[in-house]
């Protein structure tokens, strides 16, 4: 008997097109295998085939679409499985983790019922405190405490919704894990530790991993081996490190060397870390002084959640818990500056930019805005504020309706503000849509979200945020979807957008080589509360804090060759 667990064997896979058009390949005869027990990292550029290959062999992909090739799991063909094997099969044998968390998680189910119902629907013998017992585990392992077992996915942040899913993944205790991208919203230190928790598992259960990433550093770290993938293609499998010191195929080079550029760790002149693509001539530095005055100034400013309990626990529990997301946060943004701002999925990062865009409301403190306190605008005028202070969600899904084509939601914003004629706004987009690589921009400006992959989508809510030219652009992991080519194309295109518009950027991100690769300077943030804040510089080279210091030492470095 083969000690293979799971072959793809020359698959090939298109999606519906219309009649008059040539058949393109999503997947372009793929072929590989996986034992027992093995790792294996996936990696490639957005839109090349990786995640159309896990949902293919997961049989997920609509009956429309033509699939050729063969899928087996223990020496079974996968498209000859019944719909009651197949359900067995979705969760027992394999389980697939999806980039974007909402896909599997039902918006009206607190997360305490995602667990209950997917042991339930695979081991109904459980009883229900046995079924609890080992859900409350099992979301430990991934740092969601037992105190949000009643909550909603909505009040969760983007990298802890995350942890449920790869959580509910884990429950069924599955013989292979398909994870597609499963840590792209979470910051370094819990990365780490899923990562290790599957990595242990793969060990003591034999359970295999076919990890789809576009972390080259994370690939490295975790995977046995790597397959990369191009336009549809694979185009290099090997060992990890045979692959990694010695690529065989251009588009692998061009992979590595767009990694270690961002995670150049040399000793760079004060403007030159701000320079991707020509680093002989650095955008000029922005020293902070006093005599500057800040763009955005915030002041002591909270932001807290009181989660109500039911009729039973107000009795037994007293009143219900509060949430410090945001607790007294003081900081200056400067004109041109870059400020980067660092921390774990939950410490409040995103409720923070939320916040100072005023869509939500703070609890305390102040947000100034081109010295003028915003806090207590009215609608009307804080729409109007919006146009100069713009922001590009982590979640593309968060501002691009799935009814509007690419060009109708790139340009709303100008037909919002009457800053264009249809006419007019339309050269505008078609314009941002190639500065920002989707080309070409006549073919993508009549697509649907749908139509794109997950890097694809952020790409045109850059776009979109950028179509205004504001004075503040707030990114909430704005390339923590992309590869590291594209997003050192994005990130280069945000950089000249910067100097030829003037524009100050407020970078959430939880790569904190990407963070010193490009911003002035870095606040972390930790419990709601900014930690330690200081120029980039400093804060790698002498960290201060215990929370900074643990951050730097999780960050996955890729070694050079």
């Amino acid at each position: 008997m083969s000690d293979t667990l799971f072959s793809i064997e020359n698959l090939r896979v298109a999606y519906p097109h219309r009649s008059d058009e040539k058949t393109q390949w999503a997947v372009d005869d793929v072929s590989f295998s996986l034992r027992p027990g093995e790792k294996i990292g996936l990696v490639g550029e957005s839109g090349c085939g990786k995640s159309t290959l896990g949902r293919a062999a997961m049989r997920l992909l609509p009956p429309s679409t033509r699939i050729e090739g063969q899928v087996k799991f223990q020496g079974r063909s996968v498209f000859d499985l019944t719909p009651v094997e197949m359900r067995k099969f979705r969760g027992e044998a394999v389980a697939l983790i999806f980039q974007d968390p909402m896909t599997r998680l039902d918006p009206l189910m607190t997360i305490g019922n995602h667990c209950i119902e997917t042991l339930k629907a695979h081991s109904p013998q459980l009883s229900a405190k046995a079924a609890k017992e080992k859900a409350i585990a099992t979301l430990e392992k991934v740092n969601i405490p037992a105190t949000r077992w009643h909550q909603y996915p909505h009040e969760f942040s983007g990298g802890m919704r995350q942890r449920v899913a790869i959580a509910l993944a884990l429950l069924l205790q599955p013989k292979l894990i398909v994870a597609d991208e499963p840590t792209t919203s979470l910051d370094v230190t819990v990365s780490a530790q899923i990562l290790q928790e599957l990595t242990r598992l793969c060990a003591e259960e034999n359970m295999a991993l076919l990890l789809i990433s576009h972390d080259l550093a994370m690939v490295a770290e975790y995977c046995d081996r790597i397959g990369v993938m191009y336009n549809g293609k694979m185009v290099e499998m090997g060992a990890t490190e045979t692959v990694f010191r010695h690529p065989q195929h251009e588009y692998t080079r061009s992979l590595l060397q767009a990694a270690l550029h961002i995670q150049a760790v040399e000793d760079k002149e004060d403007g030159e870390k701000n320079s991707l693509n020509h680093p002989t001539t650095p955008p000029p530095h922005h020293p902070i002084s006093e005599a500057r005055s800040p763009i955005l100034r915030v002041v002591d400013l909270k932001q807290h959640y009181t989660i109500e309990p039911n009729f039973v626990e107000r009795i037994f529990k007293g009143p219900g818990q509060t949430i410090k997301a945001v607790d007294g946060i003081n900081l200056e943004l400067y004109p041109g500056e870059i400020l980067g701002l660092v921390g774990e999925s939950g410490c409040g990062k995103s409720t923070l930019s939320r916040t100072i865009l005023q869509l939500i409301r703070p609890s305390a403190g102040k947000v100034e805005f081109l010295g003028k306190d915003i806090t207590n605008l009215s609608r009307q005028e804080i729409r109007l504020q919006r146009r100069q202070m713009q922001m590009v969600f982590q979640d593309p899904h968060a501002c691009l309706n799935p009814a509007m084509t690419v060009g109708q939601s790139i340009a709303d914003p100008l037909l919002i503000h009457q800053l264009a004629t249809p006419e007019e706004a339309k050269q505008q987009v078609l314009q941002m849509l190639e500065k920002v690589g989707l080309q070409p921009p006549e073919v993508y400006y009549q697509r649907y979200p749908s139509d794109l992959s997950g890097g694809q989508q952020q790409r045109v809510a850059i776009a979109r945020a950028l179509i205004t030219h504001p004075k503040l652009l707030i990114c909430d992991e704005p390339v923590s979807m992309l590869d590291a080519s594209v997003q050192s194309q994005v990130l280069d295109l945000m950089l000249e957008l910067k100097e030829e518009f003037d524009l100050t950027y407020l970078f959430i991100t939880h790569d904190l080589w990407l963070a010193r690769f490009l911003c002035d300077r870095i606040a972390v943030m930790n419990g709601g509360k900014i930690v330690e804040m200081g120029p980039t510089k400093e804060i790698f080279a002498n960290p201060q804090h215990p929370y900074t210091q643990t951050l730097l030492a999780a960050a996955p470095l890729l070694a050079r060759a």
